[in-house]
Order: C-alpha cells, then structure tokens, then sequence
C-alpha cells in the first residue's frame, strides 16, 4: 500500500500479503481509499463483492472479530512505516522492505524495479542503485534487471531497521497463522 501527494510522489505505508486482505473495510459499510495498492508480485487471490463481504460481517461475529483484528495490525504497520520512514537510513528501511517480501510470499527472488522501489521508499532510483550496490558488495543480495535475489537473510536481518520485528510481532500477535 502506498500513500499518494497531489504533486503524484508516493511512499510506502503497508504490505498485505497472504495473512491479509485488502478492503476488508468494504464490509463495515461503502469506503473510498485513502492510499493506492499495487500488486508487486504475480500470485492467486481471491475476490468477493462489497455487498456479499458486507451481508456476512453483518451475521459473523468470528468475521467482525478478524476483521477487527486485521485493521489493528494494519494500522500498527502503517504508524510504524511513518515513524520507519522518518527515522531510519534508507538502508535500514530497504532490508526492512527485502525481508518483509521475503516473509510474505517465500521466494528469495523478487521481481522489482529500481524506479518501483525508490517510490516505496521514497528515495531518488540513484540512491536505490548505491544501497541496492552496497548490500550485493556485502554479499547478502544479487541484483539484476529488475530482480533481486536473497542471499543472507541473516546478514540482512542484522542491517534492518527494528521495525521489521516490530511490525512482524504485531502481525503475530494480531492474526492467526496464514493459509497455505
């Protein structure tokens, strides 16, 4: 999930992956986003109409509740994206975001472009090229054309910013186990 300016910039505030669902606000009532999402990965998902979702949070005490708890680990993602975004070195917040994929869709490839992750982390695409430089000089990323392969997710869990875990435990303690 990204945040949008008038001026058409954007910055990262959220991933949903397969512990989640994106709308579920759709099923308390009519919603307009307040931030744009993008699929960054191909994968299956699934889809069921606002009205439907709305008619069976109506007589789901179990849905309410999960829905509950899913805005609550959303927005403790997205409050600590803020913080993450204005405290911590670009580094820090790009080993954050590799290991955050990582968590959510098991692959050590990601398919990403330079240009697609300056914009989630808010940075110049030459800052993304040096950092993305500095983690493959270390040994703990492979890069090429628009695709980035994990090599050391331990080296890269020591260079992440503490908002990974953090994020990552509020998920935890939040949502059951996901599906897969």
């Amino acid at each position: 999930m990204m945040t949008l300016m008038r001026n058409g910039t954007a910055i990262h505030t959220a991933m949903i992956g397969r512990e989640g669902a994106l709308g579920l606000n759709a099923a308390i009532g009519p919603r307009e986003s307040m931030s744009r999402s993008v699929v960054q990965v191909s994968c299956e998902a699934w889809r069921i109409s606002a009205s439907i979702l709305n008619e069976i949070y109506q007589h789901s005490a179990p849905l309410r509740a999960m829905i509950d708890r899913h805005n609550e680990a959303l927005f403790g993602h997205a409050i600590q994206s803020v913080a993450c975004n204005a405290l911590h070195a670009v580094e820090a917040r790009f080993c954050r975001w590799l290991l955050s994929c990582d968590d959510l869709i098991d692959d050590k490839t990601i398919h990403v472009t330079q240009e697609f992750l300056a914009d989630m982390l808010g940075v110049q695409r030459t800052t993304v090229t040096a950092v993305a430089r500095a983690l493959w000089g270390r040994r703990l990323i492979r890069y090429s054309r628009g695709v980035i392969y994990l090599l050391d997710r331990p080296g890269l869990e020591a260079l992440a910013c503490e908002c990974y875990d953090s994020v990552r435990q509020g998920y935890k303690r939040l949502l059951p186990a996901p599906l897969s």
